[in-house]
Order: C-alpha cells, then sequence, then structure tokens
C-alpha cells in the first residue's frame, strides 16, 4: 500500500550534537498545535522513545534493521504513523554510523533511505565557523541516495558566529532550517547509561519537553520543517500488524543475515507467508490468559510491539509496578520483567518482600517468566547485596565495565520463549555483572560478536541480559501465551 505521511529524519555528524533537543522539542511544539505526530528512534534505545511518547502522547516506537531486519524497518514505521498527520524520526550516533564491521546497517543513512525520508542534520556548531560547510558537504554528498534537506545549527554562540557560519553554507546548496544558542541548553540529567528515564522524573521531564519545544519555536524554521518533511515521495510498503504476525507465526531468524521472512510477516497490503493453523486454545478461546508486565521506575524498557503481539497471540495484558504492589495482578498465568534501571532501586525493591515472594512462588509453579536484563537482575538472589526474588541462583553487582552491543544468537534448548535451535538478533546494555553468568541450561548461546553462553532457563523461567525485539520473532510472543494458557 501507499503510505503519504509527510516526515523527517532528525540526524547528527556524532552523537551529543543535538539529535534528541531539536527531535523532542519539534514533536511536542508539532503536538501542541494540535497535530498528530508519530514518534520513532532509530536503534534499540529505549530511553529516548520515552521522551518521544511524552511529547507527542503516542508511543515511542524503535525503528532497528538489525534487531528486526531492513524488510520491517517500512512496515513498523507505517504501523506507527497510521493516522497520523507527521512522522518525526530520531536518528542514532552519526549518520552513517551502525553495527559495528556491517557497512551501512542499522545507520541512520540506511533507515533514511528506507523510508525515502529527508534529513535534517544537526551540527554542534561550537567550535567552527567556515569549517562547517566542509562538514556539511562531506555529509551530503557522502551517499547519495540519502537527502539532506537542511542543517540546524547547535550551540551558536553570538550573532557574529551565527553570521559566520551562514556565510558558509550559502554556497553549500543546503539551507539552514534552524539557530540554537549554546547559552539556552536546557538541563536533561543523565547517569552510567545515558538519560534518566521519563517515569524516574515526570513533573521535571514534562518541563524539560515544553523547553525543548519553546528552542525549537524560537530557532527554527518551523514552517521550512513542514515544508520538508510534505517533500518526502511515497513509501510503497504494507503496514506491519500484531495479530496478522502472531497467526503467520514466524518464529526463527537467521544467524548471519538481517532476517529474511521478518518483512513480510504480520503485514497488511503484502503477500505473507502461508499462515499455519492455529493452536487449540488460543483463537477462538474463551480464556484469556493474565500476562503481568512490570513497569514503574524501576523497569521502564518495553517495546511497544511486545504488548501489542501479546493481546494479538490472547493475552489480557496487565502492567504492574514492582516497587509499589505488593501481590502479582489477579489470575497472573505469566510474567514479563523487561529492561530499567533496577540497581538503582534495589533497596526499594529488596523492601517488597511480599511481591519478591510472590514473583517466586509463580516461578516455581513452572508458570512462564520472560526476564530481560533488569528482569534477570530482579529474579536473582541478590542485586548490590539488597534482596531480590530469589528464582535464580545467582548474585548481581554493578561493576565498571559497559556492555553494550549488538548480538546474534542461538537458542541453546527449548524454553517459554523459543524452540532449541531458535536464531536471532538482540542487544546488550548494561554496567552490571551476575555471579554465575549462566545457569546449567544457558538460555542463549552468543555466536557474534563473541561466543560464549549466557543467560538461564529453568522449568517456566527465560532470563537473559539479551534485549530482543519480538517483532522480528513473533512466535516468542504466541509461544509464551501458549504455554500460558497450557
Amino acid at each position: 500500500m501507499s503510505v503519504s505521511v509527510p516526515r523527517l529524519v532528525i540526524a547528527a555528524p556524532s552523537s551529543g550534537s543535538g539529535k534528541t533537543t531539536v527531535a523532542t522539542g519539534l514533536m511536542a511544539l508539532l503536538a501542541s498545535r494540535g497535530l498528530a505526530v508519530s514518534p520513532h528512534k532509530v536503534g534499540p534505545d529505549y530511553i529516548d522513545a520515552g521522551y518521544h511518547t511524552l511529547a507527542t502522547g503516542r508511543p515511542g516506537r524503535n525503528l532497528d534493521a538489525y534487531l528486526c531486519g531492513t524488510e520491517l524497518v517500512g512496515p513498523l514505521f507505517a504501523h506507527g504513523a497510521a493516522g497520523c498527520e507527521l512522522a518525526v524520526v530520531e536518528g542514532v550516533m552519526g549518520l552513517y554510523d551502525g553495527a559495528a564491521g556491517q557497512g551501512e546497517l542499522a545507520s541512520t543513512a540506511q533507515v533514511a533511505k528506507l523510508l525515502r525520508a529527508p534529513v535534517v542534520l544537526v551540527v554542534d556548531a561550537s567550535s567552527q565557523s567556515r569549517s562547517v560547510a566542509a562538514l556539511v558537504h562531506g555529509f551530503a554528498s557522502w551517499d547519495p541516495e540519502v537527502r539532506i534537506g537542511g542543517v540546524i545549527l547547535n550551540k551558536v554562540g553570538s550573532d557574529r558566529h551565527e553570521e559566520l557560519l551562514r556565510e558558509a553554507l550559502d554556497e553549500s546548496g543546503v539551507p539552514v532550517l534552524g539557530v540554537l544558542r549554546r547559552a539556552a541548553e536546557i538541563e536533561t540529567p543523565s547517569r552510567h547509561l545515558g538519560l534518566v528515564p521519563v517515569a524516574e522524573r515526570r513533573d521535571d521531564a514534562v518541563s524539560v519537553v515544553r523547553g525543548l519545544a519553546e528552542r525549537v519555536r524560537v530557532g527554527c524554521d518551523v514552517e521550512g520543517l513542514l515544508a520538508l518533511a510534505r517533500s518526502a515521495p511515497s513509501l510503497e510498503v504494507g503496514v506491519w500488524d500484531a495479530g496478522d504476525a502472531v497467526r503467520a507465526g514466524a518464529e526463527s531468524v537467521r544467524p548471519s543475515a538481517v532476517p529474511s521472512n521478518a518483512g513480510r510477516a504480520g503485514l497488511r497490503g503484502s503477500a505473507p507467508d502461508p499462515a499455519p493453523q492455529a493452536p487449540a486454545g488460543l483463537e477462538g478461546a474463551l480464556v484469556r490468559p493474565v500476562v503481568a508486565v512490570a513497569g514503574g521506575s524501576a523497569f521502564t524498557f518495553s517495546y511497544a510491539e511486545h504488548a501489542e503481539l501479546l493481546r494479538a497471540a490472547g493475552a489480557h495484558v496487565v502492567v504492574f509496578d514492582p516497587l509499589r504492589d505488593e501481590e502479582l495482578p489477579a489470575g497472573t498465568a505469566g510474567l514479563v520483567i523487561g529492561g530499567g534501571f533496577p540497581e538503582v532501586y534495589a533497596a526499594e525493591l529488596g523492601a517488597n518482600e511480599p511481591l519478591r515472594k510472590a514473583v517466586a512462588e509463580l516461578a516455581r509453579s513452572g508458570a512462564p517468566v520472560a526476564a530481560e536484563c533488569a528482569g534477570l537482575l530482579y529474579l536473582a538472589r541478590s542485586l548490590d547485596g539488597a534482596p531480590m526474588c530469589g528464582v535464580l541462583d545467582a548474585d548481581a553487582r554493578m561493576s565498571e565495565r559497559l556492555t553494550l552491543g549488538y548480538r546474534e544468537a542461538v537458542a541453546v534448548g527449548d524454553s517459554v520463549l523459543a524452540a532449541a535451535g531458535t536464531r536471532l538478533r538482540g542487544h546488550e546494555f548494561h554496567r552490571t555483572v551476575l555471579e554465575p553468568g549462566a545457569g546449567p541450561a544457558p538460555a542463549w548461546g552468543l555466536v557474534r560478536p563473541e561466543r560464549r553462553v549466557e543467560g538461564f532457563v529453568q522449568r517456566g523461567v527465560h532470563a537473559s541480559y539479551l534485549h530482543t525485539h519480538w517483532a522480528a520473532a513473533p512466535g516468542m510472543a504466541r509461544r509464551f501465551v501458549e504455554r500460558c494458557v497450557a
């Protein structure tokens, strides 16, 4: 089908140039004017997407060509942008930076090309004048398929500095669509893994997002940005649909290439693979098993598509807060604990003994439990000395070393998420260590960029540091809900 929503990609030459400032501020400003804005983030980052959600009132959605495959970028975009008047996509790192050693894969440039979207380059101009023209020329000419439609100059020091920058760029052919002054920086608190998530500072975050919107209003040519967005051509692409994806039952991905089947499974307006017969107990079932999903300030990392897939597979999804709720939701048949910052809340999590016991009892019963990263730590015996749920025979602690990067993995054995041999791609992002790092039955065998086993599978528990995107393997949601029904 043809998707004609106006769209922009906000990119930069490098991290720290101001992409989040511009993208979030533009989203918030346009939303405040009554436009339905679809927010997107290139790459696996959950935190920026949270600010996008706050800015627009719509789920921030990630577009990751490594985790999901190039063929799913357009369909997932179309799914998120349905019914919207504009889409803003915040890039990741530098415009042409992607998965290490794999060319343009997972770069902002690749996503811009897949979406046929014009790019706005946000440049940190704090230590340059005429050289800015050479920098912009280099980025604009590096890949002729990437259309850089404008520049926003960030951290500009004075009127004279702005004048020199504009004079230099006059000959570049790339228009200046905004100038943000250095003195007007708005502080956005960070810590060991980046920005502090919205859920941990909602009142303050609202004020920050409003401030970013005002910066964009004052410093940018908003009408010029809108005109550039409207110049994006129609995108011929199927629209991803959670129900279609679950019915298609696509479960495996390949280890050495972007998933070749992911772009077809669960699409509307395309030709999906033939769908197998629905398993008994799902389609047409009168009982929808309750799947409890951890939320609140300690567990903020989750892709919107995960809950959508669980619902499409037949689950009744109920969010609870392990910091405040002393019981699991009534009738819980399965538990999903995603990523976040449990290390920041270790004492509070440990103090909630009734819930820790409830989680341990659920796991001992054999009920399906899926835990990623923060969830893995919560299921451990302890975290920095604070008692956790004690489901896993392991202890966690903070470390000085950051573990970060894309991974290719294969399921070592059968679990509530995957059959043995299932291959997929994931992402690690943590500054904690677990001792031991894997159980007698590990969850994954990592095959690239390093070879090691990782995680725990025991009874109904699947716990791992690996963040995965279930849109690439919707059979994981289907399998999980099947086990809940059983």
